[in-house]
C-alpha cells in the first residue's frame, strides 16, 4: 500500500510538472495552504461545542443574541427603535441608541442569506459559529497583511500564526458572541486597505478603507484605536519627509468619507466632530491640508519670500488651532475625554474616580505571564520583527512599527486590549520568522553559482567560520519553538478558553462532573415567577436573567447609570432593614446571588462584594469601605470578620442555612472553601425576605422580598 501511494504521488508530481508552471504551482500551493489554515482556524475553536453544546458563552453575548433574536423577529426599523422595558427597571433602555449594531446586523444577514437559499438553520447556531467563521477571515486578512508588508511568504506565516494564537482565540471561540468576534477582523481589514491605500494612491482603494472603516464603527467601540493611529501614521510621514500625494488622497478620502460614514451610527452620533478622542483625526485632516498647499506654494516664490510664508503660516495655523480648542471647550461643543481614555493613560485613575470601571477583570493590567500565556514564542519573534522593519524603513513598515509599539503599551494598561496586540505580534513575528529563515536558509541551500565577473571583497554576503552548522541550528531551533506554539495554543484553546461560563466543569476521581446551576436557576425563575416579576441582582449577571430568564432587571452589564448601580450595591452592603426600605423603593420582587462556597467558585459575589461597596461608597458617603475590614484591615467573613460585613444582606442571602452544611471533609460544618474559613456569623434568622430557590449545589440562591406587614 505504501509502495502504491507513494508511486501515485510521484505520478501526480510529474503531471503538475508537465501541465503547470513554475509560478502556477506556486499559486496552487499557496491556495491549498490558505484553504487549511482557513478551515484550522474555524475548527479549532469548535471545543466547547464538541464538549458542551451549541450555547452562547459569558455575560454580554446574550445580550446581544437576545438583540438579534429581536432584529430576526421584528425586522431593521423596528430594532433600532427598541425600547426594552426589561433592563434598567424602571428606567429601561432605548436599544437602537446604545449599541453597535454591526454584530447583530452581520449574524441575521447571514441568517437571512441562508434561508433565502432554503439552509434552514437556527438563529443560535448562527450566533454561536459566527465568531469562528470571521476568525477564519481574519487570517485570510491577515496574509494579504503580510504579503503588503513583505512577500507571500510573510503573508503565510502571519495567518498561520493568526489562526491559532490565544489572544484572539479568547474572544473568538464557537459560542463568544460579542462585538470583537468581527471587529478584529473589520479592524485588522481597515489597517490592510489602509496600507494599500497609501503604497498606491488610489481613490478605490481609499474607499474600501473608509467603508471597512465603517463596519468596525458598527461594531465596536474600540474604533477609536483605528482613527487615531492612523492619524498618527501620517503625521510620522510628515515628520520624517514622507509626504506624497498617494498619502494626501489616501487620508482624505479615508477622514471625509469614513467620518460622514461613521456619524451615521446612531450611538456614535456626532461624536466624530465634537469628542477629544476623534480631534487628532480632524487635526491631521487640517494639518495636511497647509503641508500640502505649503508644497504647492514652494514652487511659486522664491526661497526668501517661501520662507517669510512658512514662518507665518505656522504662526497663523497654531494660534487658530488654539482658538477653535479653547472656544471648543469652553462652549461645550468639543467634549471631554471618557473615563476609559483616562485609563488608558493613568491605569490607576478608574480605581481613584470610577469604581465601575475598574471592577471589571478584563480592564486591570496586563501581567507578563498573559503575554507569554496569549501570544507564547510571538513575544520573542516580535522584536525581531521589528528590527527588520527598521532595517528596511518603508510607509508601510513604519505603520506595523506605530502599531506594534502603541498596543504593546495599550495591552500592558488593560488585558482586555490583548485583542488588538494579537494580530499585529502575528504579522511583525511572521516577518520576523520569514526573514531569518530566508537569510539562513540561503546559507543551507545556496541558490546556483552564475558565472559572473569577481567581486571586491567589500561587495557581497560575508561568510564565516561554521555558519552552515550556525545556520541549522538557528533553523532547528525556529521549526522547535513553531512546533511548541502550535502545541501550546491548541491546549490553550483547549483548556482554558472553551468553557462557557454558563456551564461549570471541574475534574473529579470519575471524570468531569458538570455545574448547570445557571441555566436551572434561570429556568426557575422564568417557569416560577410572574412574567412581570423584578429581580435585583449584581449587573455581572443582568444580560443573562434577561435573556434566559425572560425577567425584569435594576441593573444588566451596559452599566450606564452608575447612580442606580450604586443603589444596588448599598442595598447589599446595608442591613437587612436598610436593604428591604431601599428594595421596596425599586420594587423589587426576588434577590438572586450567586456563592460558591460549597464547590469553591472563585467568582462570586462575596469575592465581588468590596466592588459593591466601592461603587455604593462613590454615591453615598455613609458607606465606607473600612467599615466592612477588621482592625487590622483584612477582610474576613470568620468569626473575627467586621460586624458591618456580617450583617449586611449580601452576607445573610449567601450564607442563609450554610452553617450546619458540611463542605469538606474534616472541616467544621460552615467550611467556605472559597475562603477557607468557618463563617462568622452563624445564627440569624432572615426577616423581610425569604428562600425561594437554591440550586443544586448551592451556586445560585434566589430570594422572595416579602410585603410590608400590614400596620393596621
Amino acid at each position: 500500500r505504501s509502495w502504491v501511494m507513494s508511486s501515485t504521488l510521484r505520478d501526480l508530481r510529474q503531471f503538475l510538472e508537465q501541465k503547470i508552471s513554475g509560478k502556477k504551482q506556486d499559486l496552487l500551493l499557496q491556495f491549498i495552504v490558505l484553504t487549511l489554515i482557513y478551515i484550522l482556524a474555524f475548527s479549532v475553536r469548535l471545543f466547547s461545542v464538541l464538549r458542551y453544546e451549541s450555547v452562547i458563552h459569558e455575560f454580554d453575548p446574550y445580550f446581544n443574541f437576545r438583540s438579534t433574536k429581536f432584529l430576526v423577529n421584528e425586522g431593521f426599523y423596528n430594532f433600532l427603535n427598541w425600547f426594552d422595558e426589561a433592563s434598567w427597571y424602571p428606567l429601561g433602555r432605548i436599544v437602537g441608541g446604545t449599541i453597535y449594531p454591526g454584530l447583530m446586523v452581520s449574524a441575521a444577514a447571514v441568517y437571512w442569506i441562508l434561508n433565502f437559499f432554503n439552509i434552514t438553520v437556527n438563529i443560535r447556531n448562527v450566533c454561536v459559529l459566527l465568531a469562528p467563521w470571521f476568525a477564519s477571515n481574519t487570517a485570510l486578512v491577515a496574509y494579504f497583511f503580510g504579503k503588503e508588508v513583505s512577500d507571500s511568504r510573510t503573508g503565510l506565516i502571519a495567518a498561520a500564526f493568526l489562526a491559532i494564537v490565544p489572544g484572539y482565540i479568547s474572544r473568538s471561540v464557537a459560542g463568544s458572541f460579542d462585538n470583537e468576534g468581527i471587529a478584529i477582523f473589520t479592524m485588522l481589514l481597515t489597517y490592510f486597505l489602509w496600507i494599500k491605500s497609501v503604497n498606491t494612491g488610489s481613490l478605490y482603494w481609499s474607499a474600501a478603507c473608509a467603508l471597512a472603516y465603517f463596519y468596525m464603527v458598527s461594531a465596536w467601540g474600540g474604533y477609536v484605536f483605528i482613527i487615531n493611529l492612523i492619524p498618527f501614521h501620517v503625521l510620522v510621514l510628515l515628520i520624517t519627509g514622507r509626504y506624497s500625494t498617494r498619502i494626501y488622497v489616501a487620508y482624505n478620502t479615508f477622514y471625509v468619507v469614513g467620518t460622514l460614514l461613521a456619524m451615521q451610527i446612531t450611538f456614535v452620533g456626532f461624536q466624530p466632530v465634537q469628542s477629544s478622542e476623534h480631534m487628532a483625526a480632524f487635526g491631521i485632516f487640517g494639518l495636511l491640508q497647509i503641508y500640502a498647499g505649503v508644497v504647492w506654494i514652494r514652487g511659486l516664490l522664491s526661497e526668501e519670500n517661501f520662507n517669510r510664508f512658512v514662518g507665518f503660516t505656522i504662526i497663523g495655523a497654531t494660534g487658530a488651532l488654539l482658538f477653535v480648542a479653547v472656544i471648543g471647550t469652553l462652549t461645550g461643543y468639543i467634549s471631554p475625554f471618557t473615563g476609559r481614555f483616562y485609563s488608558l493613560l493613568d491605569p490607576t485613575y478608574a480605581k481613584k474616580h470610577i469604581p465601575i470601571i475598574a471592577s471589571v477583570s478584563e480592564h486591570q493590567p496586563t501581567s507578563w505571564s498573559s503575554f507569554f500565556f496569549d501570544l507564547h514564542f510571538l513575544v520573542f519573534m516580535f522584536p525581531v520583527g521589528l528590527y527588520y522593519c527598521f532595517k528596511e524603513l518603508t510607509d508601510v513598515n513604519i505603520f506595523v512599527i506605530l502599531y506594534g509599539i502603541t498596543s504593546v503599551y495599550f495591552t500592558g494598561v488593560m488585558v482586555r486590549l490583548m485583542l488588538i496586540l494579537a494580530p499585529i505580534m502575528c504579522i511583525t513575528s511572521a516577518f520576523g520568522v520569514s526573514s531569518v529563515l530566508k537569510n539562513y536558509m540561503k546559507i543551507l541551500n545556496p541558490p546556483p553559482k552564475v558565472v559572473a565577473a569577481p567581486k571586491s571583497k567589500t561587495s557581497g554576503e560575508v561568510s564565516y567560520k561554521f555558519q552552515t552548522e550556525v545556520a541549522t541550528l538557528v533553523v532547528l531551533i525556529l521549526t522547535v519553538f513553531m512546533v511548541y506554539y502550535v502545541f501550546h495554543c491548541v491546549w490553550v484553546t483547549s483548556e482554558a478558553y472553551s468553557s462557557p461560563s454558563i456551564v461549570l466543569s471541574a475534574r473529579g476521581e470519575h471524570g468531569n462532573v458538570i455545574f448547570d446551576d445557571f441555566r436551572e436557576s434561570y429556568y426557575w425563575l422564568r417557569h416560577n415567577t410572574a412574567s412581570d416579576s423584578r429581580i435585583m441582582s449584581w449587573w455581572d449577571y443582568g444580560y443573562q436573567i434577561s435573556a434566559m430568564a425572560n425577567r425584569t432587571v435594576l441593573v444588566d452589564n451596559n452599566t450606564w447609570n452608575n447612580s442606580h448601580i450604586a443603589q444596588v450595591g448599598k442595598a447589599f452592603s446595608s442591613s437587612e432593614d436598610v436593604a428591604y426600605d431601599l428594595m421596596l423603593q425599586m420594587d423589587v420582587d426576588y434577590v438572586l446571588v450567586i456563592f460558591g462556597g460549597v464547590i469553591g467558585y472563585s467568582s462570586d459575589d462575596i469575592n465581588k462584594f468590596l466592588w459593591m461597596v466601592r461603587i455604593a461608597g462613590s454615591t453615598d458617603p455613609n458607606i465606607r469601605e473600612p467599615d466592612y475590614y477588621t482592625p487590622e484591615g483584612e477582610f474576613r467573613i470568620d468569626a473575627r470578620g467586621s460586624p458591618v460585613l456580617l450583617n449586611c444582606l449580601m452576607y445573610k442571602c449567601c450564607y442563609h442555612n450554610f452553617a450546619q452544611m458540611y463542605t469538606e471533609g474534616g472541616k467544621p460544618p460552615g467550611w467556605d472553601r472559597v475562603r477557607h474559613a468557618e463563617i462568622g456569623n452563624k445564627d440569624f434568622q432572615l426577616q423581610h425576605i425569604e428562600e425561594a430557590f437554591t440550586s443544586e449545589h448551592w451556586l445560585v440562591r434566589i430570594y422572595r422580598v416579602l410585603p410590608p406587614s400590614n400596620r393596621a
